[in-house]
């Protein structure tokens, strides 16, 4: 049926409703709106996806950590000496229970080679390493007098020296400490846990002035190796093939060389870096930080990073989605109005849908393979699937193109800021800036209250 458009002619309300619903541009930016919000629900799912996948690659770690070592936190070595405390009761009877003493040492030095292993669990890849700690230590002889303990409560015979290893599946040989050149097999266990609630630990006699301690560890572990500075002055001298490391902790490394080599870290801490003294009785470390804001013991180490962590850059990627899906639709409006083309909601649909199989395809093919060349097969394929789609969409060669065009560089743009974690902001703020300044030049000629009109009239 056709309605005769002339003036004068007589229109009825359906027609008038029609063309309206036609040639309204708000409508049609509402309709996009919803569109867009339509489309937060896939957007929202893509990252539940990617937390998921994780999740399961975190579990896998995990459970190979777990036959293997966790990572390690070397302690110490501390040299501990019980003494008896009696008290009283109300009614008047006497008891006795031990607590120790607890001493570190003047000096710490801790040399260090850390030679990683990947493991494969399934697809997913497992950072693991074995180190070799050379640890030496000196104490001087425990003075109990300025902790006001009385020399005769100690118990000076059974005394030992303990060893910190927050996983012991990892130690991989016997240890032994050698005492002023005696040599002790150490014993797995520590009798006090005032401060080290996992480790080794050895008798020792004190009938000397000074105390030279040196061990050798041999200790498997997963992702990162932490140290605590219980020295007076405690310097550790780690080297790897390791590449990519990442040192954490309290402290960042005195001297440090990175290169596709590897990496030589040495940290030197003295005690005046901490808020806990050298001696003390029960748990005097805890008990001294509890009194601050930072009520866990300072530690610092590395960390040996995988070179690319696929889902964390594809959960970024991810963030950016519904981004792309707000330029692609613009891009399809403007094509509207200024050539004058009616595009229907649900193309606009599909092609968002295409968009966000983006993210799918990126997060499945970066599983297997390295994530720029999955960023780029991904692209390729959506970029083709698009360009065919609308190339029946427009039935012109020239927008389909440009409109490619416009595609392949919006991929290309959020690549870049991917790649430039620092200056992302500051890309991404001139990037939408020269995007919004590029429509207001190629809009400056549209009459907004008649953009469909003369196509509704003329036809």
């Amino acid at each position: 049926m056709e309605h005769n458009l002339t003036p004068g002619s007589p229109v009825s309300l359906f027609d008038r409703i029609n063309r309206w619903l036609r040639t309204s541009t708000m409508l049609k930016m509402a309709v996009i709106g919803i569109l867009v919000l339509v489309l937060l629900i896939p957007t929202g799912m893509l990252q539940s996806l990617i937390n998921e996948r994780e999740s399961t690659r975190d579990q896998a770690v995990t459970e190979v950590s777990a036959k293997w070592g966790d990572e390690q936190l070397i302690g110490g070595p501390v040299l501990s000496v019980p003494y008896v405390v009696v008290t009283k009761t109300e009614k008047g009877e006497t008891e006795r229970h031990t607590e120790f003493a607890h001493f570190l040492p003047d000096d710490l030095l801790v040399d260090g080679n850390v030679r990683p292993e990947q493991r494969n669990r399934g697809i997913f890849v497992v950072m693991l390493y074995n180190t070799k700690l050379s640890i030496r230590a000196r104490f001087k002889k425990p003075s109990v007098a300025s902790m006001g303990l009385s020399p005769e409560v100690m118990q000076w015979d059974k005394a030992f020296l303990s060893l910190g290893i927050s996983d012991m599946k990892g130690i991989r040989d016997a240890i032994t400490f050698r005492v002023n050149k005696e040599v002790l097999a150490a014993e797995p266990g520590i009798p006090s846990s005032d401060i080290l609630s996992s480790g080794v630990s050895v008798p020792v006699v004190l009938n000397a002035e000074t105390y030279e301690i040196e061990t050798t560890v041999n200790l498997n572990g997963s992702t990162q190796l932490s140290f605590l500075p219980f020295g007076k002055e405690t310097r550790v001298q780690l080297q790897s093939p390791w590449a990519t490391p990442s040192f954490t902790g309290s402290f960042l490394p005195d001297q440090r060389t990175v290169n596709a080599a590897g990496f030589r870290a040495s940290w030197k801490v003295l005690q005046f870096n901490r808020n806990f003294p050298q001696q003390g009785v029960g748990d005097f470390l805890r008990d001294r930080l509890a009194d601050t804001k930072n009520a866990s013991l300072p530690t610092f180490g590395v960390k040996l990073l995988l070179p690319v962590d696929e889902y964390q850059k594809t959960m970024r990627s991810a963030k950016y989605g519904i981004v792309f899906v707000i330029l692609t639709f613009v891009a399809f409006f403007f094509i509207e109005i200024l050539d004058r083309r009616r595009i229907h909601p649900i193309q606009y649909l599909l092609v968002g849908f295409a968009i966000c199989l983006f993210y799918l395809l990126l997060l499945s093919f970066s599983e297997h393979i390295s994530f720029d060349l999955a960023y780029l097969i991904g692209s390729v394929i959506i970029l083709a699937l698009i360009t065919a789609y609308v190339r029946y969409v427009f039935r012109n060669l020239r927008l389909t193109i440009l409109f490619s065009v416009v595609l392949a560089l919006l991929y290309g743009f959020f690549y870049s800021l991917l790649q430039l974690e620092d200056y992302s902001l500051l890309l991404g703020s001139f990037g939408l800036l020269l995007i919004l300044g590029s429509i207001m030049y190629l809009t400056r000629h549209v009459d907004w209250y008649r953009a469909y009109e003369t196509e509704e009239i003329s036809a």
